[in-house]
Formats: structure tokens, sequence, C-alpha cells
């Protein structure tokens, strides 16, 4: 859309709401920060949320005021199906898991359509038993899957779609489209909800509370329910022959929880009470309350299908569902133009519903994100939580104020942000919504986020958890990706804004990351959670230090970026020549010191390997000891790179003097840093590694028994699978092995590895930067082809290799199966299932198996750009 006010009116309602709200950091006033169990799952049906609510395939206004999302009951079940069922961080075996079904199958931009399926089996749910077993089984075995209870079995299950489509920005419609997929018939309850987010309840007193009321329909075959907000603004929903309305409160039910007397004659749990245990006195016998929601009762018939219709509006309609079918159709088509657009026609026909479903789950994954750290460290005047927490969890942030749609990770294991995903969620969002994306880059960085200091959140479980510095790299390529819509006018302002706080960012990291002052760099945990020997958040005894090759590497990248944006800002202002000139300083006083003389105190190259490895330093040892651990923290340093064009010399004469002054030649000269001119002197290639140290390094990637895996690239060498990596420091013993599944460890809850499996981020880095280094060195650097050993390939054509084993993790094989799904045979053989994919966290270094959260649209949905480059033969040139 154009006009940007008409296109914020059509992103007013959106998918908002997100699919966990129990559990968070945001709902947890214990004394001890334990999240996961001060307020549970099995407490949310009863337990009003503070902060923001949840609810499945759910929709909220931008501020969630209301919302919106069905509730199910299948006849068996103890509980109401309001939400997502998961394991908690101590039930699971390897970390908090989701143990519920669904897939999101599509979605544009504005939302004018949007679709997902939800799978609900006919038979009791297993809630209990995902818990035991789960619970007995061990960091070795593998978790426990819903598909494992056999609750699935004969197709035993609802399939429920749910679309939505906006015949204008206040207008929603809601399609619920429940099929029996059993060989007997069933009985499904849904409900569709509407509700306010409890904002009045949280003063000394009480506020105003706002009401949904029943509105009397000109129509018998319809219920009409008026919500008035406390603005005075309205929403109306418009019900189809529901068998009867459901009022009740938004509020706590205290009796249940705790034996005190509740402040309403109707509690959240009304609904829960009334179907499941027949409490009719349970709901509001006024036709009024705060959350409402129309009854139906589904008999399905084997293989038979009844819908449900629902229409929202912010205005009074006289004929709600006129045009109702209609509508959904013409949304679809303009759904199906638009991504039609996205790939040549030419392309593979498995890959486009690859792509779009990919595209689908990021745009799903945009959340309502509530969070206000000083309201809440010192809690509410009506409920005080205990002294220990103003010196505990994010104290350091009392200026964090969060009440933003951003885009999460996984709207159930990861419902708040992660500041390195965040980045790539927006490098993929560019191609869509290009104003999205760059509105989120800015509110990253936005005074509400970024620390005084110049520090970035990491996330809410700890903000001053330190992630790889990657905004600058996003800035950079949105930039350039908006440039060439603009027919080559790029957005200044909005470069000018970042880089303005990106500056900031980078202070930091030079002041609190280089203890030394020696250009080599600490970081710590750095979003790679257990690659490590050891935990890289907890400090080394007094005197040493961790000196770290992706740290380091991620530190020349972020030099490298801010260089390029300050020389673009100068070709419209020659003041930013000098920031420039600044970071070119700063990236030859890293690329000297990671490739230092042998035996130097900073050098993280090994001559005899042939790789960067993290080093342990201190003043009272001989020399560095290198831990010579072959993971991906060793290919961050080859990231670093960019292509200089002469012009750009030429327009910035204070550059091309610095570039010819004395320091510059020193380091060129010494092999310190790569820096190679093209034959004809029109660009030139700046990066850390050198060619000889770059082919070296990429040697290992495309030996298939290190780090080329049938399916991308593997997080650490399978060299260790064999030869386990053993360190023995400081009276301790560590051992690392190559896992190309779940972790077999702890560390950092246990519910990721990058220990072995592929991960979508960092090989898309690498991607990107062989790109990069192709355009400069042609056919003069090749490689041998991964299982040809006869054969030679160039760097372009590594990249696509790698993309295309990434790409065919979702694709079928020659037997029809999708690597994604493993050695699930319900995924792999019941034609109803085989087509619905999921794009997990981080999958099977060995067969591709999807890992860890499954909906992690996120930074998964990279592929999408994969896709595109091998598509289209795209060759990356760092924008």
């Amino acid at each position: 859309m154009s006009d940007p006010k008409q296109a914020a009116r059509w992103r007013v309602w959106g998918p908002y709401l997100s699919e966990r709200a129990w559990g968070t950091v945001r709902e947890d006033y214990s004394a001890d920060g334990s999240a996961w169990t001060y307020f549970t799952h099995d407490m949310a049906r009863s337990r009003t949320y503070r902060w923001n609510e949840d609810g499945i395939g759910g929709i909220c206004d931008e501020e969630q005021i209301l919302c919106f999302a069905p509730a199910f009951w299948n006849g068996h079940d103890p509980i109401l199906k309001e939400r997502m069922f998961g394991l908690t961080n101590q039930e699971g075996n390897h970390g908090e898991d989701v143990k519920e079904l669904w897939f999101y199958l599509d979605n544009t931009p504005s939302h004018s359509y949007m679709k997902m399926v939800y799978r609900y089996p006919h038979a009791e749910f297993p809630y209990r038993q995902l818990v035991e077993i789960n619970r007995h089984r061990g960091l070795d075995q593998p978790e426990y899957e819903l598909a494992d209870t056999g609750v699935f079995a004969e197709n035993a299950f609802f399939d429920i779609t749910l679309e939505y489509a906006k015949r204008e920005p206040g207008v929603i419609l809601f399609r619920c489209t429940a099929k029996n997929c059993g060989k007997n018939p069933a009985v499904l309850h849904v409900l569709p909800t509407l509700w306010f987010r409890n904002t009045w309840s949280w003063g000394a007193v009480p506020g105003k509370e706002p009401v949904i009321r029943w509105h009397h329909p000109n129509n018998p075959r319809q219920s009409v329910l008026h919500a008035q907000r406390l603005d005075n603004r309205s929403l109306y929903l418009y019900a189809l022959e529901p068998l009867e309305t459901l009022f009740t409160f938004n509020e706590t039910n205290r009796k249940k929880l705790w034996g005190a007397s509740n402040t309403h004659p109707a509690v959240k749990d009304a609904f829960h009470d009334f179907l499941i245990g027949g409490q009719h006195d349970a709901l509001h016998a006024e036709p009024w309350g705060t959350k409402v929601a129309p009854h139906y009762q589904l008999r399905l018939a084997p293989g038979a299908t009844q819908q449900i219709m629902i229409v929202l509006s912010e205005n009074s309609l006289d004929n709600a569902f006129d045009h109702f079918e209609e509508l959904f159709t013409r949304r679809i088509a303009e759904a199906d133009a638009f991504y039609a657009d996205m790939l040549p026609k030419s392309c593979n026909p498995q890959v486009r519903p690859v792509q779009r479903q990919a595209m689908a789950g990021l745009l799903w994954s945009k959340q309502f994100y509530n969070y206000d750290v000083t309201t809440w460290l010192h809690g509410d005047s009506a409920d005080k939580p205990p002294a220990q927490r103003l010196s505990g969890r994010n104290h350091h942030w009392p200026h964090f104020k969060a009440h933003d749609v951003i885009i999460m990770p996984d709207k159930w294991e990861y419902p708040w942000f992660a500041g390195w995903d965040w980045a790539f969620h927006c490098l993929t969002m560019a191609y869509v919504d290009i104003e999205l994306a760059k509105q989120q880059l800015e509110l990253v960085c936005s005074e509400r986020f970024q620390n005084l200091s110049g520090e970035l959140p990491a996330y809410e479980w700890s903000f001053d958890d330190v992630n790889p510095p990657v905004q600058a790299l996003a800035t950079w390529r949105v930039y350039n990706s908006d440039k060439r819509r603009r027919n080559g006018q790029g957005d200044l302002a909005f470069l000018e804004r970042m880089y303005h706080k990106l500056l900031l960012n980078f202070v930091w990291w030079v002041n609190r990351k280089d203890s030394h002052g020696r250009n080599v760099f600490e970081g710590g945990f750095l979003g790679l959670d257990n690659i490590s020997v050891f935990d890289r958040s907890r400090p080394l005894p007094v005197g040493q230090a961790l000196e770290q090759a992706d740290a380091t590497g991620w530190m020349g990248l972020f030099c490298l970026n801010m260089m390029t944006i300050g020389m673009e800002l100068s070709q419209h202002d020659p003041v930013y020549s000098h920031l420039a000139l600044k970071f070119l300083d700063h990236f030859v006083a890293i690329s000297s010191a990671i490739n230092a003389a042998d035996n130097s105190a900073t050098s993280l190259w090994d001559p005899d390997d042939g790789f960067y490895y993290d080093t342990i330093t201190s003043s009272a040892m001989a020399a560095p000891i290198p831990l010579r651990l072959r993971s991906q923290v060793g290919l961050i340093p080859l990231l670093a790179v960019q292509i200089l064009e002469k012009s750009w010399f030429d327009k910035l004469p204070a550059f091309r003097d610095r570039w010819d002054s004395e320091v510059i030649k020193r380091a060129i000269g010494s092999d310190s840093i790569s820096c190679t001119w093209s034959a004809d002197k029109s660009h030139c290639l700046l990066g850390i590694p050198s060619k000889e140290r770059l082919q070296r390094a990429l040697l290992r990637v495309v030996d298939e028994n290190e780090f080329l895996s049938p399916y991308g690239l593997r997080s650490l060498s399978r060299y260790h699978r064999d030869n386990p990596y053993i360190l023995s420091f400081d009276h301790q013993q560590w051992e690392v092995r190559y896992e190309p599944a779940e972790s077999r460890s702890g560390v950092f809850g246990g519910n990721s590895n990058w220990r072995g499996p592929i991960w979508f981020p960092t090989a898309y880095l690498l991607i990107t930067a062989l790109r990069t280094y192709h355009r400069f060195y042609g056919d003069s650097l090749t490689l041998p082809w991964p299982g040809r050993p006869n054969d030679r390939i160039n760097l372009l054509e590594l990249s696509e290799e790698i993309a295309r084993r990434m790409i065919s993790i979702f694709l079928p094989d020659a037997k029809g199966h999708r690597p994604v799904f493993g050695d699930q045979a319900l995924f792999r053989d019941n034609p109803l299932w085989k087509d619905m994919v999921l794009f997990h966290e981080y999958f099977n270094g060995d067969n591709g198996a999807g890992l860890g959260a499954s909906h992690q649209t996120g930074w998964t949905a990279l592929v999408v750009q994969l896709v595109d480059y091998v598509t289209r033969n795209y060759t990356h040139t760092g924008g």
C-alpha cells in the first residue's frame, strides 16, 4: 500500500495474540525468578494475566485492548482447550516444549487474509502421559511427542481450519471449518471468544471496567455482542446461529486458586466449569461481562465438515454476513497473486509452498509485547512483590518499556524477543513489508529499549546477556533492499537514525567486551548457547580471559557494516566520512590482532589446523591456550568481508588519504589484514582472512566428515564424533562430542544445541559471505566439490550447494519423505500430514530432522531468502 496511514489502518488488527503467556518472565512475581512454576498452564485458565493474553490462532488489536480466539472441547478432555499445552523447562527432558500440532499456512503483510490449521484429537488429550513420560526420560533420549501417544491413530482427530479475511480495516470475517477425519461420529464444541485484556485490576483501587453486552439483533438467526472500550470505541461481534451465548468476567478465580473471595459474580474459568463441570451457575446470569463467547456444538459424521461464521466490526452492520464467502474467495486470490510474484514461474513447484508457508509463519509470529520493567520490579499497588526482585532479574533496565507489536521467534516457546533473532526476522520481513522491517530495527534501538550505556537488550530472561551485534548488518541490508525498490533512492533518514544508535552500541562493545584493550573480544554467551567447552556466560578465574574467535569476528563484521554505512551517508553529508575512517581503523586493529603472528597473545589463527579458535589468556601464562574445538565459532571471522568500490575512494578524499597512510599500509604489508585490489583497480576486497587462510578454513566446510551435512552446515565438526575435544584446565576437565540432535547437557536450559545441528542464521551469513568472496575471487579460488574429489567448486557454487541442501530439509525426497519429519511415521506416511511443514529452531546434523521449537519462523524463515537466491541465481553483494 502506497499510503502509510491507510497501511497502518489495515494493520491495527492482526495475529498479535501470543500462544503462551503463562510461564513467562513478565508474569513472574516470585522472589527467586522461578517463572515456570509461579504461573503454570494449569493456573492459566483460572488466573488473570497481568501483561498480555494468549489463545489458539487468535487476533487482537495492536494495543491488545480486545482479543478474539476460539476455544474447543471434544467432550472428553478434563479442561477446555483455550491455549496450547506444553511442558515447562523442568518437565521436558530437553527443556520446555509445546505438545500440540498446528500449522501456519497463509498470511499477508496487512493480514487481509490469514489461515492456520489446528489438529485436535477425538480422544482425551494425554496431558498426564506427556508430562510423566518426558519427565522420566534422560538427556540421551528423544522427546516424547503428541504423535507418539497414538491419539491420532486411524485419523481420529478434528482438522480445524481457522481463517480470517478483512473486508476493510475495521471489519474482520472469521471462518472456522471443522472436519471429522476419523471413522466414527464425533462432537466438537467451539467457543469463538471475545474478551478484554484486564487493564483495570492493578491499581490501589480497581479502575473502571469496559463491558461486552448482548445487543439485540435485527436477525433472529444471529447473536450480536457489543464491546464498549473505556475510550468509547466499539467492536461488534456477529455470530450466526450459535447454540447459546456465554458471559463471564476476565477475573481471577481467587476461591479456586487460593481459597479467597472472588471479586466478581463470574470469573475467567467460567466457560470451563460450565462445559466440563456442568456448573450453570458459574456463568454470569446477566447478558454482559468482559469475556463472552457464542457456543457451538458440532455433531460431525465421519468425513463430515461444518463451518462457523463470525464477523467483527468497529461499526454496527445491518447485513454482516452478506457476501461472506465471496470475500474469502477474493482475499485468497489476492494472496495467491501476491506470492506468485515472489518466485519465477519456472521454479520447482515443490518450493513455492515452502517459501509461502515460511513467510506465513513469520507473519503469524507478530505478537503484542507488553513489559514495563520499573512497574514490574516494584509491583502493583494491590499486590506488592518480594523485596528480592529489586536486585534481581533485569533490575539494570528500569528504563525498558515495551508496548509494541514485535516479530517473535516462536509464539509458544519464545514468546519474547531475542536480540539477534530479531535482526534476522527483519531481513526476511523486508521481502514483503519493508516498512515494518525498518520500524522493527528502529524499535530495538529506541530509547525505550536501548540502555543508556549503549547496550541492546538480549531477551527477557536476562537483558544483560550478550547477543551477536548483527543489527548493523540487518540495517545495511534492509536499507539496500529498500533502495532497490525505490529505484536507487535509499531511505537516508532511516539509515542516519539507525547509525547514531548503533554508534552507541559499538562504543559499549569496545568498552565492555575488550577487557585488555587488545582488539580481541570476550562477548560471553553470544547466542550460541552450548557451542563452547564451558558456559561462556560465567567468568573465568580472576586474571584469566576467554578470547573468542566469534566475538572478535562479529566485531570485525560490525566494523565493516558501520564503515560502509558511514561511507554511504558521507555521499550526502561529508561529516560521516570521519566516522567511516574510525571504523576502518577499528577493523584494521581487530584484523591485525586476530591474525597476529603465531604465539602472539592475541592471535586466534592456528596455522597447523588452518582454523580460528578461542583462546584462554592470562598474564601468568607463557602463551595462550587454544581451545581446538572445530565449531562455527571458528567460521565467524570469515563473515567479516566487504568489497569497496574505487568510486567511494574518489568521492571521499579523506578516506583515500587514510587508506594510503602508513598505519594501513603497514597492516596490509604484514598480511594481518586481507586487502586485495582487483586487477583493474576498480574495487578491492577487505576482510579478516587472507585468501590462503580463507581457503584452508573452507576445506573444513566442504568436508562431509566435518561441517558439510547433506542438509546444510553443521554447527560443530563431525570430526568430534569419534575424536571428542577434552580440555583439562583449572583443576577441571571438560569434554565435547559431536551431537547431531538434542543436547545431552543441561547448559542454557538444555532446550537447544549448537554442538552439531544445523542452524539457519549462521549458515545464511556464511552463504552470503561466500557470494561476496566469489564476486571478487571468481574462479581463482576453488575447492574440492563435496563427494566429487576430482572436481572443483567455486565459492558461488558452494554457497548455492549449501543453500540447496538446507532447502531440501523441507522438500519431499525420492520416496516422498520430507527430512524435516525425521522418523515420525505420522508425517512421513499419512497423506493427511505429509504436506504440513513445520519450521523448527534447528535440525539434525545428519538426517535433517526438525528439533527444538517447532514454529521458529523466526529465523528459520530465512529459507525464504535461500529459495530466492537459488531460484534466481542471485549474487549477493553485501546489500
